[in-house]
């Protein structure tokens, strides 16, 4: 298993609309081929700054199977006009 870990940078005064849009686009999350969790997490230090947290089997089941599906593009519709910037995206696998 490995993590998508998503930095999104949002103006903070509208958090709480970019929060029901995330969690409005979390089944299509959960209906994809290889999910496996899910997290929304927002810096305490920077607020406008939120971590999205994904686990996936594989790196393929996010970048291949997730990134063509409707489910991707419903995502992006929901949650892409809070962005401020294009979101920053890494993939990491436990070592310890």
């Amino acid at each position: 298993m490995i993590h998508e870990i998503a930095t999104i940078t949002i103006d903070p005064a509208r958090a709480a609309e970019f929060e029901a849009a995330v969690a409005a686009a979390r089944p299509h999350f959960e209906a994809a081929t290889g999910f496996v969790s899910f997290g929304l997490q927002r810096s305490i230090e920077t607020p406008e700054r939120y971590h999205l947290v994904v686990g996936w089997e594989s790196v393929e089941a996010h970048m291949v199977d997730f990134r063509a599906s409707e489910g991707f593009q419903h995502w992006r519709t929901l949650a892409s006009p809070f962005f401020a910037a294009p979101p920053s995206v890494e993939h990491v696998s436990t070592v310890i």
